[in-house]
């Protein structure tokens, strides 16, 4: 039997800001790339005080604030491994979809990051 380790998504999402970091020399709009932090195990007071604070579930992982062609911006709702979207990840997808982002989901750094190269250089067919 062979053991493949898993791969969480924080692994994956800390290795697509190391790409990024690397790539804004070519890409300096990747400056401008940043993390959600709506993910995450916290305590009831904690989850309670942020949800005050308009901390959404579903929202995606990361945001790339910049406009191409006909979108107005990229989310990037990251997974790893066999992790799928939930259904509230689902409707915010759709919903950002539908307002004019760009919102898609991608499993590993690899994927994000092929993502994100089509979408700046108005590449993107969806």
């Amino acid at each position: 039997m062979s053991y493949k380790p898993y791969v969480h998504e924080n692994v994956e999402q800390t290795c697509l800001f190391r790409w990024a970091a690397y790539e804004q020399g070519k890409y300096p709009e990747l400056n401008l790339l940043y993390h959600i932090p709506n993910g995450g195990s916290r305590n009831k007071y904690e989850a309670a005080n942020l949800k005050r604070q308009g901390v959404k579930a579903g929202v995606p992982d990361l945001c790339l604030p910049v406009p191409r062609g006909k979108y107005h911006g990229l989310y990037i709702e990251m997974k790893a491994g066999k992790n799928t979207p939930s259904d509230l990840q689902k409707d915010w997808l759709k919903a950002l979809n539908e307002q004019g982002f760009l919102a898609v989901v991608c499993y590993g750094w690899e994927k994000a990051s092929e993502v994100l190269i089509q979408y700046l250089e108005g590449r993107i067919d969806e």
